[in-house]
């Protein structure tokens, strides 16, 4: 009686296990709760259709697809520049996730201007600072931590990414210039671009120099993932614009 209970017992577990498997949207898809809320993907897991190099045609060779996701490797291509989406979006939320290797460094930069005039997406586009917080050179400011508002706002207490070689979650929801960005469920910054608050951290950051004039000037921009120093990897990007 015992040896069946356990049989039975034992049977139960792996069935939930199978059943859980089953539950498990797989990456870079959508549900069909997802599609009919307006959802789409920016990545299929299989090309970079949709995306190329600042200022070139296509994807350089330092951005791949490899087992599902979105790739750098600067060893690749030392030339090519950040990867962009082909379209501009104004109102959106925007979700993804991403892992960076030791040491490493990257941002999501929106609001892009991709102009010959600019030599950089930076130069134009605000920044979420994707970073190992521990080892990377660039963590020694607050607001250069990872999910912070590059050089802007946010701090270690709100900036808690997972290990290296693990994902991080990213939510960043931009609706008619109000800015909100979460990492792994934390909210990591609020605020309006072109308010007050806003002006005020612009005069505290780098941004207040000459080079920057033309920095978050535009409603609508492309989306870039930036290269830098180290590796990262990006998949289940996704994005849902705002229409009201």
């Amino acid at each position: 009686m015992k040896k069946i209970f356990l049989l039975s017992f034992v049977a139960c577990i792996a069935m939930s296990s199978v059943l859980q498997a089953q539950d498990k949207t797989p990456d870079n898809t959508l549900t069909k709760k997802e599609k009919k809320d307006g959802w789409k993907l920016l990545f299929d897991g299989k090309d970079l259709k949709g995306w190329h190099s600042y200022l070139r045609d296509t994807a350089a060779a330092n951005w791949i697809v490899k087992d599902g996701q979105i790739q750098y490797d600067r060893d690749h291509d030392k030339a090519g520049n950040d990867l962009l989406t082909n379209a501009p979006y104004e109102n959106y939320e925007l979700q993804l996730q991403w892992r960076i290797s030791k040491g490493g460094n990257s941002g999501i930069i929106f609001d892009i201007q991709e102009d010959p005039k600019f030599n950089a997406t930076f130069l134009t586009g605000p920044e979420m600072q994707v970073l190992d917080n521990k080892d990377a050179d660039d963590n020694k400011k607050q607001n250069h931590l990872a999910g912070c508002l590059y050089d802007m706002m946010g701090d270690s207490t709100i900036s808690k990414p997972v290990p290296v070689g693990e994902w991080n979650q990213v939510k960043i929801i931009q609706n008619k210039g109000h800015l909100t960005f979460w990492l792994n469920g934390i909210k990591t910054v609020e605020t309006q671009i072109g308010s007050p608050e806003w002006d005020a951290m612009i005069q505290k950051s780098k941004f207040k120099n000459k080079e920057f004039g033309s920095f978050a000037k535009v409603a609508a921009g492309k989306i870039a993932l930036q290269k830098h120093p180290g590796a990262s990897g990006w998949k289940n990007i996704k994005i849902r614009e705002i229409k009201d």
